[in-house]
């Protein structure tokens, strides 16, 4: 099985609606803890490669498996199962955040606590994208990457998060410190417009996330489009990604 070198837990919690809702966790390394959010294609080899170079650079991964076969990518399949998935994913939704965010800051929660840390880092890609940031205000996370946030789906100029989302999460970064972002510089999907609106909401006064335009028009900078070369773009963003880390859970 692809993920044998992971180990494999449940985690529960009520905190979407009330109701218990469960999803299996796998993790592997040693070290301050890094969650990673999967992306719309799946939890696939590409992936499972982000997830061996933070381990190889100290730290201990966190994945939830929210949807999707393990091991391959199903673009069109994890897209209709996210359409079934109401209770937890809200793709189209304007000011205000997908109800799987409270599962994950229980998570969050549950690990400050069970590894006795002071918090953890997070890492949220494409369709997850927005949750890392959303997450900034949950205090068992102490700093979070955003990789090609894209919701709301087709609406670029929009946020996936409340007017007190966002109040929250700039108190929290004030606190925190500036957490990181990255995009494609033409990609379609996470559209420059996004990262203007995240910086006309975030970045007015200070600078509480990082905004970095990558050069080319692909979309996946962490995983699928990652070259994994020294020196490439991705490259360098992955090792900034390492160092921001290291600085902010050492």
């Amino acid at each position: 099985m692809v993920m044998n070198a992971f180990e494999k837990s449940v985690f529960t919690t009520n905190a979407v609606d009330g109701a218990p809702l469960e999803h299996d966790i796998y993790s592997k390394g040693e070290g301050p803890i890094i969650l990673i959010i999967q992306e719309l294609p799946g939890i696939g080899v590409e992936t499972l490669r982000l997830a061996d170079k933070l381990t190889d650079a100290g730290f201990r991964v966190v994945i939830p498996h929210l949807f999707g076969p393990l091991g391959k990518l199903s673009f069109a399949g994890n897209f209709a199962r996210l359409f079934c998935m109401r209770r937890e994913f809200s793709l189209f939704s304007t000011k205000k955040t997908s109800p799987v965010v409270k599962w994950l800051g229980a998570l969050c929660q549950d690990l400050k606590q069970q590894y006795n840390v002071d918090g953890i880092g997070v890492i949220g890609m494409c369709l997850t994208g927005n949750f890392a940031i959303s997450l900034m205000a949950n205090d068992a996370v102490l700093a979070a990457v955003s990789s090609q946030p894209s919701l709301p789906l087709l609406q670029s100029k929009a946020l996936h998060m409340s007017a007190r989302d966002v109040a929250d999460i700039r108190t929290s970064l004030d606190e925190k410190g500036a957490m990181l972002a990255f995009r494609f510089a033409g990609d379609k999907l996470c559209a420059a417009a996004k990262f203007d609106a995240l910086d006309s909401a975030f970045n007015g006064d200070r600078e509480r996330i990082k905004l970095t335009h990558l050069e080319g028009n692909k979309h996946s900078v962490l995983t699928l489009d990652f070259i994994d070369k020294s020196g490439s773009p991705t490259d360098l963003a992955l090792q900034d990604v390492l160092g921001y880390f290291g600085d902010r859970l050492a």
